[in-house]
């Protein structure tokens, strides 16, 4: 066995290295999730704590998908200027600290700059990351995008499983956040110090400072944008949907988002074993249809056993086309880091239109009917699946 592992032009790294970057890698990966979830599983405290109605808090959640198209086009500057190991263990760091100011507002404006600030931090860890993923499998020589986004999806459930073991404790969601983010921060940037960087960094011409993607980069990120769109669906509003529409408890709200993030991981996971034997494009059309048929069931549920499937469903289905997307980008241009931060930018465009159109919807007549948009947009990932197709694959 060879001791190094070949990527291509540039990229060859002892299997040791590449193993342990593999590892720091998922870890990162989970750590993010893990702010993830435990703020999605809180938000329906947050919305009791700060008064916003539910049209209020739509609007509000708009913060997250602003705060990380600021911050997008600059990324690829960062990622030129910065070693990708040291850069990932800042933003992931400053990510998990920006959890704590969600908990301590107390008005509609004030929420509003906190989660511009939680998503120009999310952004650029997210970034930082995947490009770091996007370098461990070219390093590998086969997929493993998949099991990285399942970490994340893993980790969303552990925050989530924390928010709702901490709701039914009765613990102070801002004590809650405060403990976490430092946990949290310590755990991602000790995670950071495994991984590699990328030898070709240097060599690229430097990116103009504020970057927006290119043709190919901004068709591949539309695949994105669908299946973020139904990731945030899923992901912020499955609790209030078990909470409003099938009137359950507050812990069984909390689980709704347990559901969803649990179907992913496990389909994250093993996801890269079915994109290998079917190739991108044939997964993601399979994706699509799953998906549709999981936003499907929860507008027609009427119960909540029907509406956690539902949203399991919805979380099998986009589990796997963020991980394609991202793998899709890094093929695309001589830097992974620049072309995964154009892709994001289209991609986070969905976390900045799903908030409003999902909570205008709702305000205006249900989640019930906004979650007919939600089917309507995942069933589109079938429809695009071509543009991912991997050159070197026939599938």
């Amino acid at each position: 066995m060879s001791s190094a592992v070949s990527s291509g032009p540039g990229l060859a790294a002892p299997a040791a290295l590449v193993r342990r970057a593999r590892r720091g890698t998922a870890a990162v990966f989970a750590v993010h999730g893990c702010v993830v979830g435990s703020f999605a599983a809180r938000l329906p405290w947050i919305k009791l704590h700060t008064g916003v109605d539910v049209g209020h808090l739509g609007i509000a959640l708009l913060g997250p998908g602003v705060g990380a198209l600021l911050a997008m086009p600059f990324s690829g500057g960062l990622a030129h200027r910065f070693s990708l190991r040291p850069l990932t263990a800042v933003t992931i760091a400053i990510w998990c600290f920006a959890l704590i100011p969600t908990a301590f507002v107390s008005s509609f404006a004030l929420l509003c700059a906190a989660l511009i600030l939680f998503g120009a931090t999310a952004g650029l860890a997210d970034m930082a990351m995947n490009a770091e993923g996007v370098l461990v499998e070219k390093a590998i020589g086969r997929s493993v995008m998949s099991s990285f986004h399942g970490f994340w999806s893993t980790g969303v459930l552990a925050g989530s499983a924390v928010s709702a073991l901490a709701s039914h404790g009765g613990v102070d969601t801002r004590v809650q956040f405060a403990v976490e983010a430092v946990v949290l921060a310590a755990a991602g940037v000790a995670s950071a110090q495994l991984l590699i960087d990328d030898p070709a960094a240097g060599d690229a011409p430097a990116p103009p400072r504020f970057a927006l993607p290119t043709r190919p980069i901004l068709i591949i990120g539309l695949v994105g944008l669908c299946a973020v769109f139904g990731e945030q669906a899923g992901t912020d509003w499955s609790a209030l949907y078990i909470r409003r529409e099938l009137g359950g408890s507050a812990s069984v709200a909390a689980l709704a988002v347990s559901a969803f993030a649990v179907a992913m991981a496990v389909v994250r996971l093993l996801g890269d074993r079915a994109v290998r034997r079917l190739g991108p494009v044939r997964t993601v059309r399979i994706s699509g249809v799953c998906a549709t048929c999981g936003a499907v069931v929860v507008v027609l549920s009427n119960d909540l056993a029907v509406g956690l499937i539902g949203f399991a469903l919805l979380g099998i289905g986009v589990a796997v086309v963020v991980p394609l997307v991202f793998a899709a980008a890094g093929r695309v241009g001589p830097l992974p880091a620049r072309s995964i931060a154009g892709v994001a930018v289209v991609s986070y465009g969905s976390g900045l239109i799903a908030p409003g159109v999902i909570g205008g919807i709702a305000s205006a007549s249900s989640l019930t009917v906004a979650f007919c948009v939600v089917a309507c947009l995942v069933a589109m990932m079938t429809l695009s699946a071509g543009v991912l197709r991997d050159p070197a694959s026939t599938n």
